[in-house]
């Protein structure tokens, strides 16, 4: 049934398929310290996630003194060296995700992968928790030059990649940036509702929520039945 209905399923990273939060607060706050800055708790920085390193740094620093009014640049260059090539120390696979990602490659899906992390901390994660050779392509927020969620061409780009039609996939992600680009191309949104949302899940208007990656197939039975 899922496979007569659909291609693809893309995904997001951070904050849906690994709670990556903890190794982005400890490059963030090694950041802050070398600024003389308070440092962020994971409550804070989870509200920050979702736009991209400089945009996480931006938020940062204007919740812990304000932004320079010169060196931003310098700073995310030092945010990069403390979070790149650890990017895996404190991150953790949300539950379920392995199994699930095997069970929709098993129905004969497309995978992708669609995230405003950076290239190189993206594959690392990917590698690290063995899930590379389930994801068929990956479209990160430095893929397209000057194009990140929730621009839809962020998500275009990677069904360009995946040779699959928007009307023949499914987006799973947490946030309003993946909310919104599948909105705009009319693909169907699964949320989960254990991510870096940074409000109520219901506002992000998802056609289906799951609250753990048990569900996600049975979430898409219901999509190939009624979308």
């Amino acid at each position: 049934m899922i496979r007569d209905r659909f291609d693809a399923i893309i995904f997001d990273l951070d904050g849906t398929l690994i709670d990556t939060e903890p190794d982005l607060r400890h490059a963030l706050n090694r950041t802050l310290l070398s600024l003389g800055r308070d440092q962020a708790s994971r409550d804070e920085v989870k509200k920050m996630i979702g736009d991209g390193i400089p945009k996480l740094v931006e938020r940062a620093l204007l919740a812990k003194g304000g932004l320079p009014i010169r060196e931003f640049d310098d700073i995310v260059k030092c945010f990069s060296k403390n979070y790149f090539g650890i990017a895996t120390k404190f991150s953790r696979m949300f539950p379920g995700v392995d199994k699930s990602l095997s069970s929709l490659k098993n129905l004969g899906l497309k995978l992708g992968i669609c995230t405003n992390k950076p290239e190189t901390p993206t594959y690392e994660i990917l590698d690290a928790f063995n899930i590379s050779d389930y994801i068929d392509t990956v479209v990160a927020g430095d893929t397209i030059p000057g194009i990140k969620k929730p621009d839809s061409r962020h998500l275009a780009g990677v069904l360009e990649l995946l040779k699959v039609p928007k009307n023949k996939a499914v987006m799973v992600g947490d946030s309003r940036n993946d909310a919104n680009a599948a909105r705009e191309l009319e693909i169907p949104f699964i949320a989960v509702s254990f991510g870096y949302a940074g409000g109520p899940i219901k506002e992000l208007k998802a056609d289906i929520v799951i609250k753990h990656f048990d569900d996600l197939v049975q979430a898409l039975r219901i999509l190939a039945t009624d979308y």
